[in-house]
């Protein structure tokens, strides 16, 4: 099997949408990620104005990764609508974000590993749950299905050293595998149906089913709200969200979390402006 080689699209930049808190189970090794998504193990590497997908098939790439990517969707045109002062620099600071089209059940259950929980750690039990109960996929493993994890015992997910999230994801596969919570009926409806659809998950919040509709869903305008980002709130718009990101407020929550994330905020002038 030969490299897949094509143009980056405008407004993409690997290490952002990789490293931005989206996703978890990708690995960086010099300059190339690799890692798992869909049942398809990837090593990928940006030079310069290319993507390199090794070992990959031009039908892969059009069947998989255009779409994990968002690899059409102009996100210039969606940065340029952005007037405020705040999202600008936020942009200007981090231009390259994209939000990835994962699957949804591993976002869900991602994200209900997320709860309270640091992105390393994070990583390393999600890392656990595949070896564990993954399917040997190039280097790495598959992300197990939820009917797989519905069969299990909290006690069988003793080795993953994910505490008390261990009766949510087992309640989550068992929901999901036994069609109570509905994938195709999420997909379909507006934010507010399919955030309450997650909720009937124990232990899924707000935050949590926002991060599935938003990551697992596509649906843009969701916005969930972690620490960082109710700080942004509280820091930046304590007046409301500004209009301009309206329909893409998914989108505009990505850049302002990381923005928000590393940068030095006693040394930055904008908290005394007004956008």
């Amino acid at each position: 099997m030969s490299d897949y080689i094509i143009k980056k699209p405008d407004v993409f930049s690997l290490d952002l949408i990789l490293d931005c808190g989206q996703a978890f189970r990708w690995k960086k090794e010099g300059n190339i990620y690799s890692g798992v998504a869909f049942g398809k193990y990837l090593e990928l590497e940006e030079k310069e104005d290319k993507l390199v997908f090794y070992n990959t098939k031009e039908s892969d790439f059009e069947n998989i990764w255009r779409r994990y990517f968002d690899y059409d969707t102009d996100y210039r045109a969606i940065i340029n609508s952005y007037d405020d002062t705040y999202l600008k620099k936020a942009v200007s600071d981090f231009e390259g974000i994209r939000i990835l089209r994962q699957e949804p059940w591993e976002t869900l259950c991602s994200f209900i590993i997320s709860q309270n929980n640091n992105i390393p750690r994070i990583k390393a039990i999600i890392d656990r749950l595949c070896s564990s109960f993954g399917e040997r996929e190039g280097k790495s493993y598959t992300f197990p299905g939820a009917e797989k994890i519905a069969n299990l015992k909290e006690d069988d997910l003793a080795p993953l050293r994910a505490g008390f999230r261990n009766k949510y994801i087992i309640d989550a596969a068992r929901k999901v595998a036994g069609g109570e919570i509905d994938f195709r009926k999420i997909a379909d409806s507006d934010i507010e149906t399919g955030r309450e659809e997650l909720k009937k998950i124990k232990g899924v919040g707000d935050k949590v089913a926002d991060c599935t509709l938003l990551y697992g869903f596509y649906k843009i305008d969701a916005f969930p709200k972690d620490v960082w980002v109710k700080r942004i709130i509280t820091e930046l718009y304590p007046d409301g969200l500004p209009s301009c990101i309206k329909k893409s407020r998914g989108i505009a929550q990505q850049y302002l979390f990381h923005w928000r994330r590393n940068i030095d905020w006693n040394q930055t002038s904008l908290l005394t402006k007004t956008p």
